[in-house]
Protein backbone atom coordinates (compact mmCIF):
# COMPACT_ATOMS: atom_id res chain seq x y z
CA UNK A 1 0.00 0.00 0.00
CA UNK A 2 1.45 3.43 -0.92
CA UNK A 3 1.59 5.81 1.69
CA UNK A 4 -1.45 7.42 1.84
CA UNK A 5 -0.33 10.38 3.61
CA UNK A 6 2.36 11.01 1.82
CA UNK A 7 0.01 11.34 -1.08
CA UNK A 8 -2.30 12.99 0.30
CA UNK A 9 -0.08 15.89 1.50
CA UNK A 10 1.51 16.30 -2.39
CA UNK A 11 -2.27 16.52 -3.23
CA UNK A 12 -3.42 19.10 -1.05
CA UNK A 13 0.14 21.28 -1.53
CA UNK A 14 -0.50 20.78 -5.30
CA UNK A 15 -4.62 22.08 -5.09
CA UNK A 16 -6.10 22.81 -1.73
CA UNK A 17 -6.80 26.59 0.21
CA UNK A 18 -4.39 26.85 3.42
CA UNK A 19 -7.20 26.24 5.62
CA UNK A 20 -7.05 22.72 4.40
CA UNK A 21 -3.62 22.23 4.09
CA UNK A 22 -2.97 23.35 7.99
CA UNK A 23 -5.79 21.19 9.04
CA UNK A 24 -4.10 18.04 7.80
CA UNK A 25 -1.06 19.41 9.65
CA UNK A 26 -2.75 19.55 12.59
CA UNK A 27 -4.25 16.36 12.32
CA UNK A 28 -1.49 14.00 10.78
CA UNK A 29 1.68 16.07 11.12
CA UNK A 30 1.61 17.27 14.62
CA UNK A 31 0.83 20.95 13.72
CA UNK A 32 -0.03 23.63 15.46
CA UNK A 33 -4.19 24.02 15.79
CA UNK A 34 -3.84 27.71 16.07
CA UNK A 35 -2.75 28.32 12.53
CA UNK A 36 -5.93 26.47 11.55
CA UNK A 37 -8.04 28.51 14.20
CA UNK A 38 -6.24 31.29 12.83
CA UNK A 39 -7.34 30.99 9.25
CA UNK A 40 -11.01 30.09 10.54
CA UNK A 41 -11.17 33.57 12.33
CA UNK A 42 -10.39 34.78 8.27
CA UNK A 43 -13.92 33.63 7.26
CA UNK A 44 -15.84 34.44 10.19
CA UNK A 45 -17.80 38.56 9.98
CA UNK A 46 -17.99 41.05 12.68
CA UNK A 47 -21.80 39.07 13.50
CA UNK A 48 -20.21 35.89 14.86
CA UNK A 49 -21.38 34.48 11.46
CA UNK A 50 -18.80 32.97 8.44
CA UNK A 51 -19.06 33.57 4.75
CA UNK A 52 -16.70 34.24 2.87
CA UNK A 53 -16.64 31.04 0.71
CA UNK A 54 -15.92 28.58 4.03
CA UNK A 55 -18.56 26.61 2.12
CA UNK A 56 -17.07 26.95 -1.42
CA UNK A 57 -20.39 26.86 -2.98
CA UNK A 58 -21.12 30.29 -1.12
CA UNK A 59 -18.96 32.88 -2.78
CA UNK A 60 -20.43 35.98 -1.00
CA UNK A 61 -18.79 37.17 2.13
CA UNK A 62 -22.53 37.71 4.19
CA UNK A 63 -22.84 34.85 7.19
CA UNK A 64 -24.74 32.29 6.11
CA UNK A 65 -26.09 29.27 8.24
CA UNK A 66 -24.31 26.41 6.44
CA UNK A 67 -20.28 27.98 6.77
CA UNK A 68 -21.10 27.98 10.50
CA UNK A 69 -21.76 24.42 10.27
CA UNK A 70 -18.48 23.94 8.69
CA UNK A 71 -16.76 26.12 11.45
CA UNK A 72 -17.90 23.99 13.85
CA UNK A 73 -17.18 20.54 12.33
CA UNK A 74 -13.60 22.19 11.69
CA UNK A 75 -13.25 23.10 15.51
CA UNK A 76 -14.83 20.03 16.48
CA UNK A 77 -12.00 17.49 14.68
CA UNK A 78 -9.55 20.40 16.47
CA UNK A 79 -10.96 19.66 20.01
CA UNK A 80 -11.50 23.50 20.29
CA UNK A 81 -14.94 24.47 20.95
CA UNK A 82 -13.33 26.58 23.80
CA UNK A 83 -12.91 28.76 21.28
CA UNK A 84 -14.82 32.25 21.61
CA UNK A 85 -16.02 31.43 18.26
CA UNK A 86 -18.50 29.45 19.29
CA UNK A 87 -20.43 31.40 21.54
CA UNK A 88 -20.56 34.41 19.50
CA UNK A 89 -21.18 32.30 16.15
CA UNK A 90 -24.27 30.64 18.72
CA UNK A 91 -25.81 34.40 18.99
CA UNK A 92 -25.12 35.04 15.21
CA UNK A 93 -27.65 31.58 15.10
CA UNK A 94 -29.76 33.32 17.19
CA UNK A 95 -30.85 36.30 15.64
CA UNK A 96 -31.60 34.52 12.13
CA UNK A 97 -33.85 31.65 14.26
CA UNK A 98 -36.64 31.47 13.15
CA UNK A 99 -39.73 31.42 15.35
CA UNK A 100 -40.24 28.01 14.94
CA UNK A 101 -37.08 27.66 16.90
CA UNK A 102 -34.72 26.48 13.43
CA UNK A 103 -32.33 28.38 11.21
CA UNK A 104 -33.13 28.17 7.77
CA UNK A 105 -30.96 26.30 5.43
CA UNK A 106 -29.78 29.28 3.49
CA UNK A 107 -30.94 32.91 3.59
CA UNK A 108 -32.29 35.63 1.37
CA UNK A 109 -28.83 37.43 1.18
CA UNK A 110 -27.76 34.91 -1.13
CA UNK A 111 -29.18 35.94 -3.71
CA UNK A 112 -26.87 39.08 -4.43
CA UNK A 113 -24.00 37.01 -3.98
CA UNK A 114 -22.21 34.65 -6.45
CA UNK A 115 -23.11 31.13 -5.47
CA UNK A 116 -24.27 27.48 -6.87
CA UNK A 117 -27.14 27.48 -8.78
CA UNK A 118 -29.06 24.59 -5.74
CA UNK A 119 -28.65 27.32 -3.40
CA UNK A 120 -32.19 29.02 -3.44
CA UNK A 121 -34.75 30.26 -0.63
CA UNK A 122 -37.91 32.04 -0.48
CA UNK A 123 -38.32 35.01 0.76
CA UNK A 124 -39.00 33.91 4.52
CA UNK A 125 -37.53 30.77 4.63
CA UNK A 126 -38.77 28.31 7.64
CA UNK A 127 -36.48 26.82 9.84
CA UNK A 128 -34.88 23.78 8.27
CA UNK A 129 -32.84 20.86 10.23
CA UNK A 130 -29.82 21.56 7.56
CA UNK A 131 -27.78 22.95 9.38
CA UNK A 132 -29.50 22.94 12.58
CA UNK A 133 -29.94 19.62 13.72
CA UNK A 134 -26.12 19.31 12.97
CA UNK A 135 -25.63 22.64 15.40
CA UNK A 136 -27.02 21.04 18.10
CA UNK A 137 -25.74 18.55 18.00
CA UNK A 138 -22.13 19.35 18.20
CA UNK A 139 -22.96 21.97 20.55
CA UNK A 140 -24.46 19.25 22.79
CA UNK A 141 -21.23 17.22 22.41
CA UNK A 142 -18.91 19.65 23.81
CA UNK A 143 -21.50 20.37 26.71
CA UNK A 144 -21.89 24.41 25.50
CA UNK A 145 -24.67 26.17 27.59
CA UNK A 146 -25.91 28.63 25.22
CA UNK A 147 -29.90 30.12 24.91
CA UNK A 148 -30.58 28.88 21.47
CA UNK A 149 -29.36 25.88 21.68
CA UNK A 150 -32.87 25.04 24.19
CA UNK A 151 -34.81 26.05 21.19
CA UNK A 152 -33.10 24.37 18.52
CA UNK A 153 -32.78 21.32 20.51
CA UNK A 154 -36.69 21.60 20.52
CA UNK A 155 -37.00 22.34 17.16
CA UNK A 156 -35.26 19.41 15.97
CA UNK A 157 -37.24 16.77 17.83
CA UNK A 158 -40.36 18.28 16.60
CA UNK A 159 -38.92 18.06 13.00
CA UNK A 160 -37.57 14.53 13.45
CA UNK A 161 -40.84 13.32 14.69
CA UNK A 162 -42.49 14.59 11.36
CA UNK A 163 -39.97 12.50 9.42
CA UNK A 164 -41.03 9.86 7.06
CA UNK A 165 -39.26 9.82 4.34
CA UNK A 166 -36.13 11.61 4.11
CA UNK A 167 -33.27 12.82 1.13
CA UNK A 168 -29.80 12.15 1.37
CA UNK A 169 -28.37 15.92 2.92
CA UNK A 170 -31.95 15.92 5.59
CA UNK A 171 -30.76 12.29 6.75
CA UNK A 172 -26.77 13.53 7.30
CA UNK A 173 -28.30 15.86 9.19
CA UNK A 174 -30.22 13.84 11.50
CA UNK A 175 -27.65 11.02 12.05
CA UNK A 176 -25.44 13.69 13.94
CA UNK A 177 -28.07 15.18 16.02
CA UNK A 178 -29.43 11.22 17.37
CA UNK A 179 -25.78 10.85 17.49
CA UNK A 180 -24.75 13.35 19.93
CA UNK A 181 -27.81 14.92 21.97
CA UNK A 182 -27.88 13.74 25.28
CA UNK A 183 -31.68 12.29 25.63
CA UNK A 184 -30.52 9.10 24.71
CA UNK A 185 -33.89 6.93 24.94
CA UNK A 186 -35.59 9.00 22.77
CA UNK A 187 -33.13 9.33 20.09
CA UNK A 188 -32.46 5.64 20.14
CA UNK A 189 -36.25 5.34 19.40
CA UNK A 190 -36.19 7.66 16.56
CA UNK A 191 -33.36 5.99 15.07
CA UNK A 192 -35.08 2.98 15.22
CA UNK A 193 -37.95 4.17 13.53
CA UNK A 194 -36.02 6.24 10.82
CA UNK A 195 -33.36 4.00 9.93
CA UNK A 196 -34.96 2.22 7.09
CA UNK A 197 -35.89 5.74 5.41
CA UNK A 198 -32.44 6.58 5.96
CA UNK A 199 -31.25 3.70 4.74
CA UNK A 200 -33.17 3.87 1.43
CA UNK A 201 -30.58 7.39 0.48
CA UNK A 202 -27.68 5.37 0.74
CA UNK A 203 -25.51 4.36 -2.20
CA UNK A 204 -24.35 1.18 -1.68
CA UNK A 205 -22.45 0.54 -4.74
CA UNK A 206 -18.68 2.37 -4.06
CA UNK A 207 -17.72 2.74 -7.56
CA UNK A 208 -21.19 4.68 -8.42
CA UNK A 209 -20.84 8.40 -9.93
CA UNK A 210 -23.04 11.02 -9.84
CA UNK A 211 -24.36 12.83 -6.92
CA UNK A 212 -24.42 9.91 -4.77
CA UNK A 213 -24.20 9.63 -1.21
CA UNK A 214 -22.16 6.34 0.53
CA UNK A 215 -22.29 5.01 3.50
CA UNK A 216 -19.09 7.01 5.07
CA UNK A 217 -21.03 9.99 4.62
CA UNK A 218 -23.56 9.07 7.30
CA UNK A 219 -20.69 6.93 9.00
CA UNK A 220 -17.27 8.97 9.22
CA UNK A 221 -16.44 7.36 12.11
CA UNK A 222 -17.56 4.37 14.36
CA UNK A 223 -21.07 5.72 16.02
CA UNK A 224 -23.58 3.84 19.11
CA UNK A 225 -25.97 4.26 16.64
CA UNK A 226 -24.44 2.10 13.78
CA UNK A 227 -26.35 1.80 10.13
CA UNK A 228 -24.65 -0.28 8.32
CA UNK A 229 -22.85 -4.00 8.71
CA UNK A 230 -19.08 -4.04 9.18
CA UNK A 231 -18.46 -5.58 5.88
CA UNK A 232 -20.24 -2.62 4.33
CA UNK A 233 -17.94 -0.20 6.18
CA UNK A 234 -15.03 -2.42 5.44
CA UNK A 235 -15.76 -1.99 1.77
CA UNK A 236 -16.16 1.17 1.67
CA UNK A 237 -12.74 1.94 3.29
CA UNK A 238 -11.57 0.09 1.03
CA UNK A 239 -12.47 2.03 -1.38
CA UNK A 240 -11.60 4.81 -0.25
CA UNK A 241 -8.25 3.99 0.18
CA UNK A 242 -7.51 2.66 -3.35
CA UNK A 243 -9.30 6.28 -4.61
CA UNK A 244 -6.61 8.19 -2.33
CA UNK A 245 -3.91 5.69 -3.90
CA UNK A 246 -4.92 6.54 -7.37
CA UNK A 247 -5.60 10.09 -7.79
CA UNK A 248 -3.79 11.32 -3.68
CA UNK A 249 -7.07 13.21 -3.07
CA UNK A 250 -10.47 12.92 -3.25
CA UNK A 251 -12.41 14.95 -5.65
CA UNK A 252 -16.09 16.22 -5.46
CA UNK A 253 -19.32 14.40 -7.10
CA UNK A 254 -21.42 16.94 -7.67
CA UNK A 255 -21.54 19.87 -10.19
CA UNK A 256 -18.60 22.09 -10.53
CA UNK A 257 -20.16 25.29 -11.39
CA UNK A 258 -17.18 27.36 -11.59
CA UNK A 259 -13.81 25.87 -11.38
CA UNK A 260 -12.06 27.28 -7.95
CA UNK A 261 -14.62 25.14 -6.30
CA UNK A 262 -13.84 22.51 -7.29
CA UNK A 263 -9.98 22.81 -5.96
CA UNK A 264 -11.83 24.16 -2.34
CA UNK A 265 -13.69 21.20 -2.38
CA UNK A 266 -11.09 18.75 -3.11
CA UNK A 267 -8.90 19.92 -0.47
CA UNK A 268 -11.78 19.62 2.38
CA UNK A 269 -12.67 16.32 1.21
CA UNK A 270 -9.51 14.83 1.30
CA UNK A 271 -8.86 16.05 4.60
CA UNK A 272 -12.11 14.77 5.89
CA UNK A 273 -11.62 11.68 4.28
CA UNK A 274 -8.59 10.95 6.24
CA UNK A 275 -10.18 11.42 8.94
CA UNK A 276 -12.57 8.89 8.73
CA UNK A 277 -9.48 6.26 7.37
CA UNK A 278 -7.63 7.26 11.17
CA UNK A 279 -10.85 6.66 12.78
CA UNK A 280 -11.19 3.51 11.55
CA UNK A 281 -7.92 2.43 12.27
CA UNK A 282 -6.56 2.34 8.55
CA UNK A 283 -4.51 5.17 8.98
CA UNK A 284 -1.51 6.44 12.10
Amino acid sequence: MPDLLAQAETFLHDQARLLDRYRFEALFREGPRERVLDTLRCYRNPDGGFGNALEPDLRGAASQPEPVEIAFWILDELDAFDDPMVLTACDYLASITTPDGGVPFVLPSVRSTRRAPWWETPDDPPGHLIPTASLAGLLHKHGITHPWLEGATRFCWERIGQVKETTPYEARAIVPFLELVPDRERAEAEFTRLKGAILDTVTFDPEASGDAHFPLDFAPAPSRLPLFEPETIERHLDALEGMLARDGGVVPNWPIWTPVVGHEWAGYLTVHRLKTLHAYGRLP
